[in-house]
């Protein structure tokens, strides 16, 4: 299996890796193709397939913050299972990102995600067993991630301007003896990851102004 990073929407890959986004993800969840071109093209933005005998079985994008030593995991997808596709983009994602704190003269401090939680969200995730939320919740758990502990919604990625509700913001710290982290750590991140939503709704510019005016936000178990 190879880990193939994606820099183009001329790439034949990333037709197959839209595809897998549009197949497994609700709608209000995925940006349209041609949109596409700029984050690609973006180098802080970091899309890999995982490719097994020249087809796409999985793949993740994320980002690094350098100035506040953090990552946030924007999606991985497991497109077929018994092949390890989940652990192969694990690992090979955090490897990237070590290297990349380390150039940057740090240990990573950690890494955010969005989380569905099962049990308020009712989608069929394309029937991917491995990508059932009650299955991906857990597994989360199990490297690391923990809740932060407030009321979670985001802009529609089809930039609606609606609240999308459902999924829980969740931190992996690189120390799992941390209990907490700060708030305007969170709120700067918020902030800065969906600047590119001209739309936002009220429920998370509301959401955001709480959490510029709280010192720390809680890191609970999933």
């Amino acid at each position: 299996m190879e880990y193939s990073r994606i820099t183009s929407v001329a790439d034949p890959l990333f037709r197959q890796v839209h595809n897998l986004l549009s197949e497994v993800f609700p709608p209000e969840e995925v940006l349209e193709y041609s949109l596409w071109k700029e984050p690609l093209e973006d180098p802080g933005i970091r899309v890999f397939a995982a490719v097994h005998e020249g087809s796409v079985v999985g793949t993740t994008e994320y980002r690094y913050y350098s100035d506040w030593n953090v990552a946030m995991t924007d999606f991985t997808i497991i497109g077929r299972e018994g092949l390890g596709v989940g652990r192969f983009l694990a690992q090979h994602r955090l490897k990237d990102l070590q290297k990349l704190a380390a150039d940057n003269g740090k240990e990573l401090f950690g890494m955010f995600a969005e989380i569905y939680d099962p049990y308020r969200v009712e989608h069929a995730f394309g029937g991917i067993k491995p990508m059932d939320p009650f299955v991906r919740r857990e597994v989360l758990s199990h490297l690391g991630y923990k809740r932060l502990d407030f009321p979670y919604v985001h802009p529609s990625w089809q930039g609606d301007g609606e609240a999308v509700s459902g999924l829980d913001l969740c931190f992996m710290p690189g120390d799992e003896n941390l209990e907490q982290i700060e708030a305007a750590l969170v709120a700067g991140f918020l902030t800065r990851y969906y600047a590119v939503l001209a739309d936002k709704p009220e429920a998370w510019t509301s959401m955001v102004e709480q959490l510029k005016g709280r010192n720390a936000v809680a890191l609970l178990p999933l």
